[in-house]
């Protein structure tokens, strides 16, 4: 296989279930934009905005430790509804740290957005990826699915995206075949095992998880929709070892059923862009719900080790 080409950008990639107008606004709003900009845990405040070539956004981005990040975003392009060109990451007393340019096209009601940050060397940019996905910093452009979500529908849900070093068709054999699907699915820790498996349109699955001790959680799937290479969703349950629906075991307000949608994108030959939304299916109470609004860091951190785990896998 031949090497991948050094580049100096990073592209990100987002299809957003939103007018344009709405991304737009959720972008360039102050009080919009504090909803969801940075990765999980963190908030901000805006001190000033003043969005016109020439113009800057001054705010300071407070992290879960209590650590506070001070920026100064200094505007070049402004197409409104449709590009902005700005520098990112700088302050009153350091440089910026990229360059970004994003640009908004509505395609049947829905948004693609289309980033890319350009940094000084390759090398800095493979620097960049890396503390991105440490700090969790792709978390943000889920956080903006959630939020528009929650706008539009007053649905809570939560998103998680990763692109992986895989064809699209091998991604999908990842998630329907109980073979792959079993070695990766399990939180870090766990191991999974299907005592059966009928992945398709209408069918269910019944499955165990655990730690090699004394640990062991039972669920289930009903899948509503399989569609090869694009989309699976499905709806999950806890189970007792008879398969009597039950409650999770270490978290009783946890909502009964879960509505899973996965959907799988190439980015390229080789690369396919995974993005999971789950949320509260049908019935649910508001501690329930409460109880689902409050996990989210737990959620991401959960489905950060499968995702570490398959990236694993498919190396194997």
């Amino acid at each position: 296989m031949a090497a991948k080409n050094k580049s100096n950008k990073i592209e990100i990639n987002r299809i957003y279930d939103a007018p344009v107008k709405a991304v737009w606004e959720a972008w360039t709003d102050p009080k919009q934009v504090a909803q969801w900009w940075g990765p999980r845990g963190f908030t901000i405040t805006t001190h000033a905005k003043d969005l016109k070539p020439g113009g800057f956004w001054s705010y300071t981005m407070h992290g879960p430790d209590g650590v506070d990040y001070p920026n100064r975003t200094i505007y070049f392009e402004v197409e409104k509804y449709s590009r902005l060109v700005y520098d990112h990451g700088g302050s009153e007393d350091r440089p910026p740290l990229f360059r970004v340019d994003v640009r908004f096209t509505e395609i049947k009601g829905k948004t693609k957005m289309e980033m890319t940050m350009t940094l000084a060397t390759p090398e800095i940019a493979e620097e960049t990826r890396k503390f991105i996905k440490k700090a969790g910093g792709d978390s943000t452009w889920d956080r903006l699915a959630e939020y528009l979500t929650k706008e539009s529908s007053n649905r809570e849900e939560f998103v998680i995206n990763r692109t992986f070093d895989a064809p699209l068709e091998v991604m999908y054999e990842m998630w329907t075949n109980p073979k792959h699907f079993s070695q990766w699915l399990a939180p870090t820790g766990f191991t999974m095992s299907f005592k059966r498996a009928d992945i398709k349109p209408g069918g269910s699955s019944s499955y165990v998880m655990t730690d090699g001790g004394s640990v062991k959680m039972y669920g289930g799937a009903k899948y509503l929709e399989v569609s090869k290479p694009h989309r699976i969703v499905y709806t999950q349950q806890f189970y007792d070892e008879n398969e009597n629906v039950s409650r999770h075991p270490m978290a009783p307000t946890w909502p009964e059923t879960m509505l899973t949608t996965v959907t799988l994108a190439e980015e390229g030959p080789n690369r396919t862009r995974v993005t999971v939304a789950w949320e509260p299916y049908e019935k649910v109470s508001p501690e329930e719900l409460a109880t689902f609004i409050k996990a989210k860091a737990g959620m991401a951190q959960g489905w950060t080790g499968s995702f570490d785990k398959l990236e694993e896998y498919l190396l194997q």
